[in-house]
């Protein structure tokens, strides 16, 4: 299992680059709307692991737990287009005793269009049971070091959320 490292710091952002794939695309060249998701959830597997060293796979052979998606808000700003390069950011933005919340951001390759922002509220289940149960200690201890600073973020509004995201952009220029 998972064990948290008490001398580390551990990054609440995870990053990744990749381009966008003629298969995935539309026929006006633009990313579908449904493979948002797969770009996002593959990129946010990748980069927990590497960054963490933990793999949600680890909790459902050796916990018999798992979370499953509740509830998703999704916004698309801009389109994503047919071989264009892009940065996908992730990071937890709340969690309780049996739910996380997982707010995933794409942009173009500079960071500087943002063109879709996403929220995934997930649930902690028992995998034996399908029924909620709170997180593990292990687990409460890794969401605890790896949410960004700051309890507001998910009671913003979500289009107020896609505003700060949009000026937290310009202001990195």
């Amino acid at each position: 299992m998972f064990q948290l490292d008490p001398t580390r710091t551990y990054p609440v952002e995870t990053e990744s680059r990749t381009i966008i794939r003629f298969q995935d695309c539309d026929p006006l060249q633009h990313l579908n709307n449904a493979k948002y998701f797969d770009y996002y959830f593959n990129a946010r597997e990748d980069q927990v692991a590497k960054l963490y060293g933990f793999a949600p796979a680890q909790l459902f052979r050796e916990l018999k737990t798992s979370w499953v998606v509740y509830q998703h808000q999704i916004a698309y700003v801009r389109p994503a287009l047919v071989s264009e390069w892009i940065r996908i950011m992730s990071r937890l933005v709340y969690f309780d005793t049996d739910t996380t919340i997982t707010e995933y951001y794409m942009t173009d390759d500079r960071k500087e269009q943002l063109k879709n922002v996403l929220w995934v509220t997930s649930k902690y289940i028992s995998v034996e049971t399908g029924k909620r149960i709170p997180h593990h200690p292990a687990v409460m201890d890794l969401l605890g070091a790896i949410k960004l600073p700051g309890d507001d973020i998910h009671t913003m509004p979500f289009n107020d959320r896609i505003r700060e995201i949009k000026h937290s952009l310009l202001d990195a220029k």
